[in-house]
């Protein structure tokens, strides 16, 4: 781990690299993890390492507009994490828990 870290220079293959880690968690978190708030940590983890990866890539090329798009990224994904939320705490007033496999006691 050490020797990552001292050859981090902020080279593109780097920044690939700690994105691809970074998503890769945030799947293994979304696989794995059976409580919902997790899981929305998970999703906002592989979302930002997409952006920060498109930052750098933006930043590579010169060309400002990738990180522009970012910006509308990240608005659109504090919408869906309120959505998201709000729909969490209505399921936790109906089941009394926040985990996934409360969701199948939920009548249709």
């Amino acid at each position: 781990m050490e020797n990552i870290l001292q050859n981090f220079n902020g080279s593109l293959n780097s920044y690939v690299i700690l994105c691809s880690i970074l998503f890769s968690i945030g799947v293994m978190g979304v696989l794995v993890r059976r409580n919902i708030i997790i899981i929305f940590m998970s999703i906002e983890l592989m979302l930002n390492s997409v952006n920060l990866l498109m930052v750098a890539f933006s930043r590579q090329h010169g060309d400002p507009s990738g990180q522009v798009f970012v910006f509308f990224i990240m608005a659109v994904a504090a919408a869906e994490i309120t959505v998201g939320l709000a729909i969490l705490v209505m399921i936790y007033r109906n089941t009394g828990s926040v985990s996934i496999d409360a969701l199948n006691r939920l009548k249709w």
